[in-house]
């Protein structure tokens, strides 16, 4: 474990501090003039010198000061950082964000997106809470468009919605009808999990009645249900990545993007092992494509609703107890909207 003397951690401190504001190098002669009390360059330089020898910072090709490395960064997040607590504007912003009217846990979520975008001008990912056992089929309706197309609807409890358009020939409305009736009276306020079970055990042969060929009808079904059963992901703020390429490789940035476009990805990159606010930065991330990028990520927990997740993704020269205390803050408002949200509802 390293070890370092009480001034040592002032100087990693001040070092972050400054080049997250700036994105310079830092000297020692700067360094010694933001001290509350009088040190010397030299005794800054003995100090600085003893932090590189730990891996803590680095020298760069362009300058004598000295910049975090991603190792410097671990042990300030870990053991320094204190996270900040919200500003006036930042809990405004917040509180008339989630006063809105909202009808489903789809758009909450997806507000939480837009709101950590607005407040750290950094990428935002949220997830819906995981669905669990306690998803269930809250309606279902079949709307003939014409001769030849039918539009199936299908509402979860949470208010999640998912249609689809499909091909059903020499079928009376009527017929509709009773099929809706059918699964509306054996599977509504079933959970998912037993909706497709039954799906594929006793829905084929009670359909035959109504539909000659319902293998069609059952597999849209089926994929709706899947759909409806797959955590949700929403993405705010993207174009904010753009503002941290100046030094990088442009080339870089659209492969980042065909990365972070794929939900699948984004869910596996995402994935903290923590409850708590949890901070990966840099080499820890498992892609290459986010070497120089930090993802902090919140969980939030409603009981016996699931639990789900906010994420901020933005450069490792990020002011790390500001976005922390940010995700801290919003991840308690969103938990406190969602419960409220699952109460009225």
């Amino acid at each position: 474990m390293l070890v370092l003397t009480d001034r040592q951690k002032d100087i990693l401190k001040i070092i972050i501090r400054d080049y997250t504001r700036t994105g310079m190098p830092v000297g020692s002669k700067a360094l010694a003039s933001e001290f509350p009390t009088h040190v010397s360059s030299a005794t800054v330089r003995n100090d600085m010198a003893a932090l590189e020898s730990k891996g803590l910072i680095a020298k760069t090709h362009f300058s004598s000061g000295r910049v975090p490395s991603m190792r410097g960064y671990r042990y300030y997040v870990d053991n320094l950082v204190q996270p900040d607590p919200l500003d006036d504007s930042a809990e405004d912003l917040i509180k008339s964000s989630f006063n809105s009217e909202f009808n489903r846990i789809d758009e909450i979520v997806q507000e939480s997106a837009k709101v950590l975008s607005d407040l750290t001008n950094y990428m935002a990912v949220t997830f819906n809470p995981e669905p669990g056992s306690n998803l269930k089929l809250g309606g279902f309706r079949l709307v003939k468009l014409d001769e030849r197309q039918v539009m199936a609807i299908i509402v979860t409890n949470t208010g999640h919605v998912v249609n689809k358009i499909f091909r059903l020939t020499n079928v009376s409305s009527e017929q509709l009808e009773t099929i809706v009736n059918i699964i509306n009276s054996e599977l509504v306020c079933k959970p998912l999990t037993q909706v497709a079970e039954k799906l594929r055990v006793d829905l084929p042969l009670l359909m035959t009645k109504y539909i000659q060929t319902p293998e069609g009808f059952l597999k849209i079904f089926g994929e709706m249900l899947n759909e409806a059963g797959r955590d949700r992901v929403h993405v705010d703020g993207e174009l904010n990545l753009l503002q941290f390429a100046e030094r990088q490789n442009l080339d870089r940035l659209k492969p980042l993007y065909n990365l972070l476009d794929t939900e699948g990805t984004v869910q596996k990159i995402i994935n903290p092992n923590s409850h708590d606010v949890q901070v990966r930065i840099g080499s820890e991330l498992p892609n290459d494509l986010l070497k120089d990028y930090s993802i902090i990520t919140g969980t939030y927990d409603l009981n016996e609703y699931g639990q789900g997740v906010i994420a901020v993704i933005g450069p490792t020269r990020m002011p790390y107890s500001k976005i922390i205390g940010i995700v801290g803050a919003l991840r308690e408002e969103l938990t406190k909207k969602l419960l409220g949200y699952y109460d009225d509802n």
